[in-house]
């Protein structure tokens, strides 16, 4: 049976619960393709009370592997959540933003002429292991009941706490200075905006992400994912029997 026929088997069977595995388009947010995936299941099937929901948010400015969890699946995903992750990542050095990547324009810029392919080499090796890292402003954490990013917009000033995260590996994959790409693979709550902003910090400068996507979470690659016109065409095409 082929993937494309087997995650249909899957989504038939509602009742038992279904792990989609979408590549996340550039500009959604993990929410609205919660939101479409439901839509799109409730109208095929009738039922207004279909469970969806995704295991590990990824920006609306980043692409790749997003769990959604069907039905009884939903159950699964913090355990999903807690999965090692993967990512490819695209850093501009020499300048920031707000955020860390390019929703928002740049708001600093740093000398970056001194930086060398060794320099940023050795750095890396600097941020492999068990640390604490501190999320951006413009990040989902809760504070006071409130997500940062809320505050954080309402021009309040915040105190991000550190949180314990774990970098196993880091690789350059390209240098072309002020813009380098490497490939992460961490634990979860880990913040690649964050790694950019601190992998600047290091080389006495600056860095923002210009890219990234989510190549892995835990056993699903970014290469078996379906895109959201796949997953749409499956829904509207499958042959759904009520048991």
């Amino acid at each position: 049976m082929s993937s494309t026929n087997q995650q249909i088997m899957q989504i038939i069977n509602i009742e038992e619960g279904a792990i989609i595995s979408v590549d996340k388009p550039y500009g959604w947010t993990s929410a609205d393709v919660v939101r479409k995936i439901k839509f799109l299941l409730q109208k095929k099937t009738g039922q207004k009370k279909i469970k969806v929901g995704h295991a590990g948010t990824l920006d609306p400015l980043a692409t790749g592997v997003l769990l959604i969890c069907v039905g009884k699946a939903t159950k699964l995903a913090d355990s999903l959540q807690a999965e090692e992750k993967e990512y490819i990542a695209d850093i501009r050095l020499g300048a920031t933003t707000p955020g860390f990547d390019l929703e928002k324009e740049i708001d600093a810029t740093y000398p970056f002429d001194h930086i060398t392919k060794e320099a940023v080499e050795q750095t890396l090796q600097q941020f492999i292991g068990v640390q604490e890292q501190i999320p951006p402003i413009f990040s989902a954490k809760l504070i006071d009941g409130k997500r940062a990013y809320e505050l954080a917009r309402a021009g309040q000033e915040i105190a991000m706490k550190p949180a314990v995260i774990t970098i196993k590996e880091l690789l350059l994959l390209s240098c072309d200075i002020p813009d380098i790409t490497i490939k992460i693979t961490c634990s979860k709550g880990t913040y690649i905006r964050s790694l950019a902003r601190d992998i600047g910090l290091s080389l006495q400068s600056g860095g923002h992400l210009t890219a990234l996507q989510r190549t892995r979470s835990g056993k699903h690659r970014v290469e078996e994912a379906f895109n959201m016109e796949t997953v749409e065409n499956i829904i509207k095409n499958l042959d759904f029997h009520r048991k």
